[in-house]
């Protein structure tokens, strides 16, 4: 009678690297074909016309924040200069 668990599952008690060895590189192959089949037919890719506008949105809010950051700049450069002149 066998009493350890792993009798019938093809584990081999005096080699258990090589079931461990072949178990993970069966779940690399398992995961990069997984990946493949979902970027190939579950991802809905945009398409160009949408690419052109997300981009010209992400460049306008790039454009208007910098503007912004800009301002503060300056205006604390010029509430610092009046400050240092009074000392």
């Amino acid at each position: 009678v066998a009493v350890s668990k792993t009798v019938g599952c093809g584990f081999d008690s005096y080699h258990p690297c090589k079931f461990r060895r072949s178990m993970a590189k069966n779940k690399v192959v398992n995961y990069i074909s997984e990946s493949y089949d979902e970027l190939m037919h579950k991802v809905s890719w945009p398409t160009w016309a949408e690419l052109q506008s997300s981009a010209i949105v992400v460049s306008i809010a790039t454009l208007i924040i910098a503007i912004i950051v800009l301002a503060m700049d300056e205006v604390f450069k010029n509430v610092l200069l009046q400050f240092y002149k009074l000392f």
